[in-house]
Formats: structure tokens, C-alpha cells, sequence
């Protein structure tokens, strides 16, 4: 079943250059990973700094195996040093699939 992630991101003020072209090398990375399907990044407006990154996978299981990554956690490293909190996720299955009671 198809994943979305949902990755809220706050970065310091200053450094645009730096953490611009870290997001995109990251997004260039997994998009040879295996199971990767998109992944946009959105602003909020007023506050720049404020990022989401909404990415979709095959699988949980593709998405988990991109988060445990050495290439993906070498990146998290690097990015963090700009960041005001640490990275959060949500992870989304698509389709409505509830359980009966």
C-alpha cells in the first residue's frame, strides 16, 4: 500500500544556499532508492524557515528502509546543524482501510 510521509522541517534564519542544496541532493539521492514514488517541499508563507516535505513510497517498508539509510542519515546529520528542533515525521497509509470491531 502506497505511503505518504509528512516531514516537518524548522530551520534557523540565514544559510538559504546551504540548506536548499542539501534538501535537493538529499531528494536526488531518493530518488534512486528503491520503492520512491515523489516528494514536493512546501513553505509557509511568512515563514520560510518552516518547511514540510510530503513524500510518497511503494510501501511503509520502502520508506523505512530509505529513513534508516547511511546516505539518508549522513544528510539528516548535516541538516540538523540548521535546525531549530528536531526533524518530525508522520507516516500515512493511502486508502481507508479501518478495521472492523
Amino acid at each position: 500500500m502506497i505511503a505518504k510521509i509528512i516531514i516537518k522541517r524548522r530551520f534557523k534564519e540565514g544559510n538559504n544556499k546551504q540548506i536548499l542544496a542539501l534538501l535537493k541532493e538529499m531528494r536526488s539521492k531518493a530518488m534512486t532508492f528503491p520503492g520512491y514514488i515523489s516528494g514536493e517541499t512546501l513553505m509557509k508563507p511568512g515563514y520560510p524557515y518552516n518547511m514540510i516535505i510530503i513524500c510518497s513510497w511503494q510501501s511503509l517498508e520502502d520508506w523505512e528502509k530509505w529513513k534508516s539509510s547511511d546516505t539518508r542519515k549522513k544528510y539528516e546529520a548535516m541538516l540538523e546543524l540548521y535546525q531549530t528542533r528536531p526533524t518530525e515525521y508522520e507516516e500515512y497509509l493511502l486508502g481507508t482501510t479501518l478495521k472492523k470491531d
